[in-house]
């Protein structure tokens, strides 16, 4: 009974009904030996294959960070070359400052010093002045 459901009807044969809630299924069959091994050849190749593009591109990745590192190393070592530059002309600025120090402060000094020496020629400018507008007045009388 399940081979006559399982199959085609034939011509000469009524066709059996079939139950809805039953599934007819073929018989798995398995392939050749060779079809099997032709297979598996294939898979091993490709997973092979798959494998190694997985590990170049990894390694290529692992060189591109490796030449990163070193690009970045140097530029560190340039970078620290000109902050010690930086520094050592820093130290020769300050140098030169503090010995132009007593200098600066006399010229400061001097400047105070004419300044006042400015304010007293002014006030001596405007008493001759005085002195000028009295001797007129009493040389007219």
């Amino acid at each position: 009974m399940a081979a006559a459901a399982e199959g085609p009807p034939e011509a000469g044969a009524q066709p059996t009904k079939q139950d809805p809630a039953i599934e007819t299924a073929e018989e798995a069959k398995e392939p050749a030996e060779a079809d099997i091994n032709e297979l598996c050849k294939d898979m091993f190749s490709k997973m092979a294959t798959y494998l190694t593009g997985e590990l170049t591109a990894t390694s290529e990745d692992y060189k591109l960070l490796e030449n990163m590192n070193k690009l970045t190393s140097l530029k560190y070592l340039e970078m620290k070359d000109i902050a010690i530059n930086i520094s050592r002309n820093l130290k020769d600025l300050n140098q030169k400052y503090a010995d132009l120090q007593p200098y600066l402060e006399q010229i400061n000094l001097i400047e105070e010093q004419v300044a006042a020496l400015e304010q007293a020629a002014y006030k001596l400018d405007a008493y001759s002045k005085k002195l000028e507008a009295k001797y007129k007045k009493l040389e007219k009388r």
